[in-house]
């Protein structure tokens, strides 16, 4: 058998040498036909009230109440958080919509159907070494993941973004980012800094991005066939893993890990409230209803989501409770029936005790 040509053996090692080349740096994934969504989005640091209401709005009796060394001034922390701006000046907050006050501490809704591209200029506004925004669900590029980790990449500046640095992530949504066959018109992925993951989002750095079937929204991008959505993290914050918990204050050698101090220190939350002092959730008698769902990373934050007064249909069971686990996500329909203000809670005993509540009303059909 004759031996191939160099000229050959050349070609087939240079064919080689650029297909290791793509899998360790894979170029951006070929943009499918649909709308091209840019969002301007910095990393802000904001003094967060957990009870901006000053007070407990549901009554249920919480254990900080009989705790010594607490105040109301507690409930304040310095926090890193998403908001959008108007354009790439970073210049002039996007006001956020009444309807989506409840977002709390969340960062902006990120909406895209199946087909379309999302682009986010980033700005790092903090004084965190280095912040990102990682998507799940989405397709993206290495440069364009927001997360640092030994993956052989060239390009990953978009995971590392210092403070007053600007980034352009680029993202795009197949058919295996939408929602499967039988899911709803829409489904829920979430995105958060990926530097330091759990540093990062104990300081607030997360938010909402809602994924719809191609053709399936009206032209504000809300789903056809519902009338009225919710987001809500069920997230504890744990004020000792973040970013601006000062350690300096307390003696050399104290036990930061102690279970009883560390208490002192978690926030059970939905959107970033605690005890009913998420603005009002309100929604018509008959509405079609869309919940969206997340958990935060701790490893406490498992809940089960139970609404008073009402029902959903969840993986195509009817239910009043829905289970999540650390940084899982899930979509509910309602059709609210019962009039009334009524309150939405997570069920873990110590949650449901530490505050993790909010409240939502359903006002008679017209």
């Amino acid at each position: 058998m004759p031996f191939a040509s160099p000229r050959i053996w050349t070609a087939v090692l240079i064919a080689l040498l650029a297909l290791l080349d793509a899998q360790a740096n894979p170029q951006e994934p070929h943009p499918p036909q649909g709308q091209a969504h840019t969002y301007y989005i910095a990393a802000d640091e904001v003094v967060w009230d957990y009870a901006p209401r000053g007070r407990n709005l549901t009554g249920i009796p919480t254990p900080e109440e009989d705790l010594e060394g607490r105040s109301p001034a507690d409930k304040k922390y310095l926090k890193a958080i998403y908001r959008e701006y108007t354009d790439g000046t970073f210049k002039t907050l996007k006001p956020r919509p009444l309807e989506w006050e409840h977002l709390g501490i969340l960062g902006p809704l990120i909406r895209a159907e199946v087909g379309d591209t999302v682009k986010v200029v980033f700005k790092n506004n903090t004084k965190m070494p280095y912040c990102s925004i990682h998507p799940h669900g989405l397709a993206y590029g290495k440069d364009s993941e927001g997360a640092l980790y030994n993956d052989n990449a060239r390009v990953d500046k978009g995971a590392h973004v210092q403070p007053g640095e600007t980034f352009t992530y680029t993202w795009s949504v197949p058919e295996r980012a939408g929602p499967g066959a039988n899911d709803p018109s829409s489904i829920l992925w979430m995105y958060h800094s990926h530097f330091d993951e759990a540093k990062e989002i104990n300081s607030g750095l997360l938010g909402p991005i809602i994924v719809s079937r191609r053709g399936s929204t009206k032209p504000d991008g809300t789903p056809q066939d519902v009338d009225r959505e919710f987001v809500t993290a069920f997230a504890i914050f744990d004020e000792t893993q973040s970013e601006y918990f000062d350690k300096k204050r307390f003696p050399p050698n104290f036990q930061f890990a102690d279970p009883l101090f560390r208490q002192l220190y978690l926030q059970y939350t939905i959107n970033g409230m605690i005890e009913g002092n998420l603005p009002m959730m309100t929604m018509k008698q008959g509405e079609r209803v869309r919940w969206y769902l997340m958990a935060s990373s701790n490893e406490d934050d498992v809940h089960g989501v139970h609404w008073h007064g009402q029902t959903v249909i969840s993986g195509h069971m009817r239910t009043d409770v829905v289970n999540l686990g650390p940084m899982s996500m899930a979509v509910a329909d309602m059709a609210p029936d019962a009039v009334g203000t009524w309150l939405l809670h997570c069920h873990v005993n110590e949650h449901l005790r530490g505050g993790m509540s909010a409240l939502f009303t359903v006002i008679p059909a017209p």
